[in-house]
């Protein structure tokens, strides 16, 4: 995985760089500290992940996300930033970023996250995947010509979703969330309804795709 960081506090620049070069299948070929320089360097070595903080001293993550995948649509942009914010979080996914990603978590979770990518899933976490969907169901008119395949989800269904992503049984799943086996499967119900999905393994399909796994609470 070739890697550019985009950030303008230098210690934590360097000790990302450091961290990521010491993985055997991750290679950092840039770094930089400005929108200016990151849209720059990114058409210049196409990298395949950037991994971009929110706030720069010459614009914003955004603005150089938006450049960037305009030329190189492939690439995939996560940001790390220390904002744990939904408006922030919200115009990331938007501008186009496959990840949004708090300076706080852990070592292994962050390289988690990353070889995750590789796989299809959504370097995000739980919490902030459910808090997407809802904000993404919530803004869709109800009147649209193509409505989001989204509208409608609760809470509890998301959080059924999530879990069935990992391939588990109505039963771990009630255990899990704490909640009746029969609870399980009316929400399961429902979300194949909502959805418009025929069976379980659709359901899974779909949750993996949106990356919604459940967290590592529960491991």
């Amino acid at each position: 995985m070739q890697v550019l960081i985009v950030d303008d506090h230098i210690l934590f620049r360097e000790g990302l760089t450091g961290l990521l070069r010491s993985q055997p299948d991750m290679q950092v070929i840039g770094e930089c500290g400005t929108m200016h320089e990151a849209i720059e360097l990114a058409l210049r070595i196409k990298p395949e992940v950037v991994l971009m903080d929110f706030s720069l001293p010459d614009g914003s993550g955004l603005e150089a996300t938006r450049a960037i995948l305009a030329c190189l649509p492939e690439t995939q942009i996560i940001f790390l930033t220390v904002h744990d914010n939904d408006e922030r979080l919200i115009a990331a996914m938007r501008a186009g970023a496959k990840g949004y990603l708090l300076k706080n978590l852990s070592v292994s979770k962050l390289l988690a996250s990353l070889r995750a990518l590789e796989r299809g899933e959504a370097a995000i976490s739980r919490t902030m995947m459910a808090r997407i969907l809802e904000e993404f169901a919530q803004s869709t008119p109800p009147a649209a010509s193509t409505p989001s395949p989204l509208i409608g989800l609760t809470s509890r269904e998301i959080e059924v979703l999530q879990e069935l992503a990992d391939g588990i049984t109505n039963q771990e799943i009630a255990t899990r969330l704490f909640i009746s086996e029969k609870t399980v499967k009316n929400n399961i119900h429902n979300i194949l309804d909502k959805l418009s999905l025929h069976n379980r393994r659709e359901a899974i399909e779909f949750a993996r795709k949106y990356g919604l796994y459940p967290n590592n609470n529960h491991k």
